[in-house]
């Protein structure tokens, strides 16, 4: 994704915002399909909605951070969380519970988001220093 370079912050940080958010409205099918099944696949539903919402839900926290060291510690939570939520999917799909092309581009855009928010956690980093 390059487009970041021609992006104003703004923009960039809402299409950022508009990819993690559509990441955590295709995981909660998955959970809905998961909570009918087996005890263990009802645990696997309820920490990958759990991770995958909270990970929107603290971007949007991200882009209201006042200062370098806010930004950095609440992006530090969105990662974690989207990370979870990755093992969440791939654990499903371990498990037999998905079969991993069902949920391979949505664990592939969780990557690339991922990706995208550790290279913008390392610049305030080192511009930090």
């Amino acid at each position: 994704m390059n487009n970041s370079n021609y992006l104003p912050k703004d923009e960039f940080a809402e299409l950022i915002f508009e990819r993690i958010k559509a990441f955590g409205l295709r995981c909660m099918p998955l959970c809905d399909n998961l909570f009918t099944k087996t005890v263990s696949a009802r645990n696997i539903a309820k920490q990958l909605i759990r991770s995958s919402s909270s990970s929107v839900a603290n971007y949007r926290a991200v882009r209201r951070a006042r200062s370098k060291n806010e930004f950095y510690a609440k992006i530090s939570i969105v990662i974690e969380e989207l990370d979870e939520s990755l093992f969440w999917l791939e654990y499903a799909v371990d498990a037999k519970f998905y079969e991993d092309q069902r949920v391979r581009s949505l664990i592939n855009e969780g990557y690339e988001i991922l990706k995208i928010l550790a290279k913008a956690r390392k610049t305030v980093s080192v511009n930090s220093k």
